[in-house]
């Protein structure tokens, strides 16, 4: 499976736009992304739920302190503070699309 960068998904969106007559430039897109993507981290970052109908949810849960192990000195016990962490809770058209993809998952792993 490929990784997909901010930029590639920019160029993506642009070429996609392209075909529907809407000239945009890849600058402009990839502005576009940085903002959405600026947006939604700085209401996480207020403790605000995002929600994107058809996609997805984006929520601030809390992880409670716990104690580790130090892999270097399984002996020795690290605690692990509290801490705020972003879960994210796939739409139901998000989850419909990705189940059909667990054959090319095993195809690339033979």
């Amino acid at each position: 499976m490929a990784t997909i960068t901010k930029r590639e998904l920019a160029i993506n969106i642009t070429n996609k736009l392209g075909a529907k007559g809407i000239e945009l430039t890849q600058q402009d897109v990839l502005e576009v992304v940085q903002t959405l993507i600026d947006e939604v981290t700085n209401s996480l970052a207020k403790g605000d739920s995002v929600v994107m109908r058809n996609f997805g949810a984006f929520q601030v849960r809390e992880m409670k302190a716990k104690i580790g192990r130090n892999p270097k000195n399984p002996g020795k016990d690290v605690p692990i503070p509290a801490r705020a962490v972003v879960k994210f809770k796939p739409g139901k058209e998000m989850k419909e699309k990705v189940a059909t993809t667990l054959q090319v998952i095993r195809e690339q792993k033979a």
